[in-house]
């Protein structure tokens, strides 16, 4: 029987620090689904189907299509897609302590749902402060952002940018 667990974010866009947690969770568990979720909190700048393609091609730029699965899920609640789809895990990371913070009661919460555990995996130190609201900030100023995001994320932007 396979582990599975689920990675779920916005992803909007996938930054190279989400994809490191990515690799690191593929290493813990057979299969890792990246969820593409809607956060109606959070203004996105990109569509679910464009948030999609990115994900799928920054994690097969990474030859991690072998055990990650990209799926958007744009309703209900995360306890439940986690239960419905085997999941033994939810995967997060984290930046810092006001991500753990954030983070900790929706994990509490999800815990008592599904009965299934959040782990949590610090970002790598590369990307350690770099989230996707800052990606798209400072490329939407005319900044460089190819160190944060894959080459065909960094497409994708620049597409749509026009």
């Amino acid at each position: 029987m396979s582990k599975i667990a689920i990675y779920p974010g916005s992803f909007d866009p996938v930054t190279l620090g989400h994809i490191s947690v990515l690799e690191r969770a593929s290493r813990l568990f057979d299969e890792v689904y990246l969820l593409i979720v809607h956060n109606p909190q959070k203004q996105s700048k990109f569509d679910l189907a464009t948030r999609l393609e990115m994900a799928q091609q920054a994690v097969a730029e990474k030859g991690l299509t072998s055990s990650c699965i990209v799926q958007i899920m744009n309703q209900g609640l995360l306890a439940t897609a986690a239960k419905r789809m085997g999941a033994e895990a939810i995967v997060k990371g984290f930046r810092n302590s006001a991500d753990i913070d954030y983070e900790m009661p929706m994990a509490q919460v999800n815990e008592d749902l599904s009965g299934i555990q959040t782990i949590f995996l610090p970002a790598d130190d590369a990307f350690g402060e770099i989230s996707s609201s800052l990606v798209k900030e400072v490329f939407s100023l005319g900044g460089d952002v190819s160190k944060y995001v894959s080459e065909s994320v960094l497409r994708k932007m620049q597409e749509e940018r026009k």
